[in-house]
């Protein structure tokens, strides 16, 4: 039997997942040397990039340029990508283990992580992972409503997502059309009475998770100012000694 990976016989590869980790490991599959991959994507929803789609926030364009160079991977002749396919239900794994020689997948985490905390699963609570998907347009969370007609909002962590939120939440109309929300979130925000979103941190600012160019962008808002109280970000000493000992912790 010929071995698989050459042109008489290509390695046939199933991936099942079309994030960026998918994509990252074809485009591997396509530059081993001596190796001639097939490659067929399959996803659950209709449109590859995974996260790059419906995670990265609408207003942040270069980094979903990344998905320019998934783009050079999903046009090579020996790549093929399958939407709308859900494993389990559409193909399952014994029919991909019958047609390829090899199976990956590449889906990621599915589910968000509780909190435990009594409330959590009060009307206008929210994971953050339907609030982010329901502003980009991801198939599974379209049509989800959310009360955005009281004047504060709670935005719990202190994450480059949770950031992201509190940006969308405080962005104004005209902000937001330059970006590429789903119309039906941009308007929905555009009716928004959100005028104060309270950030909220276990930890003190030393232990914040956020980048420092996430919280520039806070500052640069058209029609919101951040504020934040100076008990609130006062160092206590294990923290003061914690940054002495590693002080590029604070200027990262």
């Amino acid at each position: 039997m010929t071995r698989p990976g050459t042109d008489a016989q290509p390695l046939r590869v199933a991936i099942v997942g079309a994030g960026p980790t998918g994509f990252y490991a074809t485009d591997q599959l396509f530059r081993q040397p001596g190796l001639v991959a097939e490659v067929d994507m399959y996803d659950r929803v209709p449109t590859p990039y995974g996260l790059v789609r419906a995670g990265v926030a609408p207003d942040h364009q270069k980094i979903k340029a990344v998905t320019a160079v998934f783009d050079k991977v999903a046009a090579n002749p020996r790549f093929r990508f399958f939407g709308g396919v859900e494993l389990g239900r559409h193909v399952s794994v014994e029919d991909l283990r019958a047609h390829y020689h090899m199976l990956l997948y590449t889906t990621g985490a599915q589910t968000d992580r509780r909190m435990a905390i009594p409330g959590e699963d009060l009307g206008r609570s929210h994971a953050a992972t339907e609030f982010v998907a329901w502003y980009n347009g991801h198939p599974d969370y379209r049509d989800l409503t959310f009360d955005l007609s009281q004047e504060r909002a709670a935005v719990v962590g202190v994450g480059n997502v949770a950031a992201d939120v509190a940006r969308i939440l405080s962005r104004t109309p005209e902000e937001l059309a330059a970006t590429d929300i789903a119309d039906y979130a941009l308007e929905a925000l555009s009716e928004s009475r959100i005028r104060e979103v309270y950030v909220l941190g276990r930890r003190g600012p030393a232990q914040a998770a956020f980048t420092n160019p996430e919280v520039r962008e806070l500052g640069e808002l058209a029609g919101a100012d951040i504020t934040a109280l100076p008990d609130e970000v006062e160092l206590d000493e294990l923290t003061r000694q914690a940054l002495e000992r590693a002080p590029d912790r604070a200027t990262q």
